[in-house]
């Protein structure tokens, strides 16, 4: 089984790259994340690599990083997500992205990736919701916001600050992230007027 390959780029294709690794040629499937992130025809690269063997066949697949090919590994343990569903929403999402719009349970996030429902990815943030953290720095206080506001077990002020930002067109993910963030920098006895500015700091300041 090949874990990783060191080389220099032939070509590119579509949803490949051809790595010439000693002479060898190997076709390698990326997602289109990976492929941007490439270095031109003819420089050095190294990929992590996850090998898909049939027996018609033998499928290279890469990965800019450990934590991607972990993510492309477990995202197919959700039924109906296969290697093509996995490399396309890590297209969408990086693999931080990724934990974190699993781990807070932003479905929409993780829909709007090509080939993902409203179905698959309430399946695949339900699945993986508890493995998410594992594999990507997820802060647990964002975790167990996200889940308060949801179960409407969050105080007042932190449920209305989160509102407030989702009504100024923030996905829920987003404005639950940055009423963590002004949390810890206001307290948690902070109102909602203080939460919400800082909030709407802390989202400008991301773009």
């Amino acid at each position: 089984m090949i874990g990783k390959l060191k080389g220099v780029v032939d070509s590119y294709g579509e949803d490949h790259a051809i790595i010439d690794v000693q002479g060898v040629g190997y076709v390698v499937h990326c997602s289109s994340r990976t492929l941007r992130r490439l270095p031109g025809i003819g420089e050095a690269t190294v990929l992590s690599i996850d090998t898909h063997v049939r027996e018609d066949m033998i499928r290279l697949y890469g990965f800019e990083s450990d934590a991607e090919r972990e993510w492309f590994r477990l995202l197919q343990t959700v039924q109906g997500v296969g290697a093509k569903v996995a490399l396309a929403i890590l297209s969408s999402l990086d693999p931080g992205s990724l934990a974190t719009a699993v781990a807070t349970g932003d479905k929409a996030a993780v829909a709007r990736s090509p080939g993902v429902g409203p179905k698959l990815a309430a399946r695949i943030v339900a699945e993986l919701k508890d493995k998410a953290p594992i594999f990507g720095a997820v802060d647990p206080g964002l975790v167990r916001l996200s889940g308060a506001v949801e179960d409407r077990s969050a105080p007042p002020a932190i449920s209305d600050a989160v509102s407030a930002l989702v009504n100024l067109g923030y996905a829920q993910a987003q404005a639950s992230a940055a009423v963590a963030a002004a949390l810890k920098s206001a307290g948690e006895g902070a109102e909602a007027p203080m939460l919400i500015r800082l909030g709407l700091r802390e989202l400008a300041a991301a773009r």
